[in-house]
């Protein structure tokens, strides 16, 4: 008789994760423990003992200095700030989704909302749960849900937050969503049960209601496991619980059968082959299609090899891995870091659920029933094809910048180490090379060896040509008066080189501005943008003269716009000289008060009266608009005015 092997059976993702990540933990020479069981299933925990991964009961008996595997279930919030007072190395296993729940209860609870969680009473991850809020109550089905708000009256005109156990049954949630909508009257609700365990339940479902036995694998502490194993032994008698192929002699099974097989999110592949092959020595069971059991299930749980180029659908996106369905019964995998060179990509912006992709094996684990992936090796393979075709059609090639040794950086150009030499980077001698780091750039290969891996390219080569190019645009257009946006390429004592789109100009340091400069580095730096104005050409010389003062910042103009003779002037002291004293008009014009307009008497030097920084009243005597220069008066404030003689009125 036929045998139905479910899709979904064995590891989901957030168990095949944290499995993986307690197995690499236990490969170092650091003692390792887990805050209680990483999965409920004790054949994984006696496998991760032989790893050197033992399971501490809490935190008090994690050593010093050890280091500590969360589990998928999660914990509460204290026992992360318990395991830093310890001095352990944190490797946090939570699952993604349970990690979800933590945040979303975190945050309602601290908006002054009670939680209340629909899951099963001191369950690992419910206990998770309850220590990421403040207040919050456990209920179990819509009764007890009533039993509570009968008890707690006042719950139900309180903010609540409802979410779910990962595992809970969808209808049990259900319930309870529609008893509480029509309870109470400020209530959130987030559909937090995992996507993969509603799946794996419908799916045992409809397989049960056609099958004269189900086999449901896992073991008998996993919470998903019992869930799957309620639900179909409601819809099939004849369901049986077993946790290893041991346990298949004593329940009577029949080649006549037709049977379905399942397995919990806690169940490994390497436990489900066990079943398979002990089914089918004890039953000899065929297909109507004359396949054994054993080839069908071996179909089913077909092996990789590292190196396989596959093709998979992506069934999860999250910020860290991606997981593919291979159509084999492994759970696979892409690290992040294995998706793309570029460090700016988000797995959840380029990819979805769905896609197809394809990817490299790199490592099949039959024990832990995971396969890791890897799509930028692939990727290598085609990027040396690509980099040959660039160096050979002349044409470039982009990467990004992943490190910098003494001789200059490495570019990673899809995949393939490309060497860039210091000299070609196009950085300045005070540029550090670091600066690109992570950065995307544009180079040109200049040299391929395939045979020694040897890859070279110049970023300064594509700068020249794009140099080139807009210099030839530059020259076509420009002209004198022309104004443009520049970028200060370099300073020296008499101006500052600046890059007009391709082209350097000089701006002497008479014209960067209107105040007296000793140094062009007192009114710009290298990297500034700055307005400038082309004012003189040398065509042949591939000169050009820039400036960068403008008339509208001439202060001599503006002084004249603001001031004649005879206005009375708030001026600061700035310099003696034996003959007078200058002050600052405004900033850029001065004045002289000659000594003898000083004061009223008879004084030896001009610091007999005013100081230098001293704010002083004036009166403009005198303003020679040919050679600039203005006479400035004290004396002449306190001297009456001239009377009028007779008939001047006329």
């Amino acid at each position: 008789m036929p045998v139905t092997v479910a899709k979904s059976a064995g590891y989901c993702f957030g168990v095949e994760r944290a499995v993986a990540i307690a197995m690499r933990a236990g490969s170092g020479s650091q003692a390792v423990y887990t805050l209680g069981p990483v999965i409920h299933n004790r054949h994984v925990t006696q496998m991760l003992e032989t790893k050197g991964v033992f399971i501490a009961d809490g935190v008090e008996n994690i050593p010093n200095g050890a280091a500590v595997v969360i589990r998928a279930h999660g914990v509460p919030a204290a026992a992360y700030e318990r395991l830093k007072e310890k001095n352990v190395r944190v490797i946090d296993a939570t699952c993604p989704f349970v990690a979800k729940i933590h945040k979303i209860v975190r945050r309602e609870s601290e908006t002054g909302r009670t939680v209340l969680i629909i899951g099963k009473k001191n369950h690992p991850e419910v206990v998770g749960i309850e220590g990421w809020c403040r207040n919050a109550f456990v209920c179990e089905s819509a009764e007890e849900a009533e039993a509570l708000l009968s008890a707690m009256p006042e719950l139900r005109q309180e903010r609540l937050c409802v979410v779910a156990q990962t595992t809970i049954n969808r209808k049990i949630w259900n319930n309870c969503v529609k008893f509480i909508k029509t309870t109470c009257t400020d209530t959130l609700f987030f559909d937090t049960i995992c996507n993969a365990t509603t799946e794996r339940q419908e799916e045992a479902g409809l397989l049960a209601a056609q099958s004269d036995v189900v086999v449901v694998i896992g073991d008998e502490q996993s919470s998903n496991t019992k869930r799957l194993f309620e639900l179909c032994s409601a819809l099939c008698k004849r369901t049986y619980l077993v946790s290893s192929g041991r346990e298949l002699g004593t329940l009577g099974l029949s080649s006549n059968d037709r049977i379905a097989i399942t397995a919990g999110a806690s169940t490994p592949a390497w436990i489900i082959k066990e079943v398979r092959q002990t089914m089918s020595e004890e039953l000899k069971i065929e297909t109507e299609s004359g396949e054994s059991f054993a080839e069908l299930l071996e179909q089913s749980l077909k092996t990789l090899n590292t190196g396989d180029k596959v093709t998979g659908v992506i069934t999860r996106v999250t910020p860290t891995e991606i997981y593919v369905d291979l159509g084999v019964k492994q759970a696979a995998f892409i690290p992040a870091s294995e998706l793309s060179d570029d460090p700016t990509y988000k797995a959840e912006e380029n990819l979805k659920e769905g896609d197809e992709i394809d990817a490299y094996v790199m490592r099949v684990n039959d024990m832990e029933g995971t396969v890791m992936l890897s799509k930028k090796r692939l990727d290598t393979v085609k990027g040396w094809e690509n980099i040959e075709l660039a160096k050979e059609e002349k044409t470039p090639v982009e990467g990004f910048v992943t490190e910098e040794n003494k001789g200059g950086i490495v570019v990673s150009v899809g995949g393939v180490r490309v060497f860039v030499p210091a000299s070609q980077t196009g950085l300045g001698k005070d540029v550090p090379m670091s600066t690109l780091l992570k950065q995307k750039v544009k180079l040109r290969i200049t040299e391929v060896n395939r045979g020694r891996r040897r890859v070279v390219g110049s970023i300064r080569a594509i700068q020249m040509e794009e140099r080139h190019a807009l210099a030839e645009k530059v020259w076509a257009t420009i002209d004198v008066g022309q104004q443009y946006k520049g970028t200060v390429k370099s300073l020296t004592d008499y101006g500052a080189f600046v890059d007009i789109g391709g082209v350097d100009g000089m701006v002497h340091i008479s014209e960067l501005s209107w105040n007296r400069v000793k140094h062009p580095s007192e009114v710009v730096k290298v990297g500034d943008v700055i307005d400038v104005h082309v004012i003189g050409l040398d065509r042949e010389k591939k000169k050009i003269s820039l400036g960068h003062k403008t008339e509208d910042t001439n202060p001599w103009k503006i002084f004249i716009d603001k001031y004649q003779v005879g206005d009375v002037a708030n001026v600061k002291i700035l310099k003696f000289m034996p003959f007078g004293a200058f002050a600052e008009l405004i900033p850029g014009v001065d004045g002289l008060i000659h000594i003898s307009q000083i004061a009223d008497h008879r004084i030896a030097k001009p610091d007999d009266v005013p100081q230098i920084g001293q704010m002083v009243d004036v009166k403009i005597i005198d303003i020679n608009y040919e050679t600039k220069k203005i006479s400035l008066s004290i004396r002449a404030l306190d001297e009456p005015e001239a009377p009028v003689e007779d008939g001047e009125e006329e």
